[in-house]
């Protein structure tokens, strides 16, 4: 069980919770090859999100060894506490890790099939990895991705979207010490400001900037 709390609930370099100050718990339990996680946020009155206050992620998922690839798939659902009518979606995704030595690779792909609430389809394939610094109780940590689909509704497209695709990315620096997690991330993506501006793009805060957090693991 971890609680968290951050300058603003991040994802793929948009803000769900309007730039704004949001906690998190998460809680996971394992059984065999099998485990589940449930991790609850505060959105702030979300605009992204239909005016949401919280978000709900449920998600199951596995992993096996490869050779010495870890491979992984989960899905995951989203339901939205407070949003202004249904905006509740689910994805899936498949991702293969890698270690050497400090260093963990992460590459993978996660996909929502068309759902009216996100506008359409939403594929968002990513490359992460992080390693600890030698001698020190930090690890630095970087990321990209993109994020494509189909349109259906372009207005709601905006929500995972903003600009029909846009690419995102994260350098980041964190300090472990016991339980204690604390790190602060830069964060982008390169989705124009000065585009139509639809009731849940919330384009504003979608630039760069950065984010910071803090967690504590029970």
């Amino acid at each position: 069980m971890t609680l968290e709390v951050m300058s603003e609930e991040e994802r793929r370099g948009l803000s769900w919770s309007e730039g704004r100050a949001a906690l998190a718990g998460d809680l996971s339990v394992a059984r065999g090859r099998l485990d589940a996680s449930a991790r609850v946020v505060t959105l702030r009155n979300s605009a992204r999100h239909a005016g949401a206050d919280a978000v709900v992620d449920l998600a199951v998922g596995t992993g096996w060894d490869l050779g010495s690839v870890r491979i992984r798939t989960d899905a995951t659902g989203h339901a939205f506490a407070g949003a202004r009518g249904r905006m509740d979606y689910i994805e899936a995704g498949v991702s293969a890790s890698y270690a050497y030595g400090p260093l963990y690779a992460t590459a993978g792909v996660i996909g929502a099939p068309s759902q009216r609430a996100i506008g359409g389809s939403n594929v968002h394939v990513y490359a992460s990895a992080n390693s600890g610094i030698p001698g020190t109780p930090l690890t630095v940590l970087g990321e990209i991705g993109h994020s494509s689909g189909s349109v259906r509704d372009p207005a709601r497209v905006e929500r995972l979207r903003p600009g029909g695709s846009y690419t995102n990315w994260r350098l980041g620096l964190e300090h472990r010490r016991d339980r204690l997690t604390i790190g602060v991330d830069y964060v982008g993506t390169d989705v124009s400001r000065s585009g139509t501006i639809g009731r849940f793009a919330d384009r504003r805060n979608a630039g760069d900037r950065i984010v910071g957090r803090a967690q504590f693991s029970f």
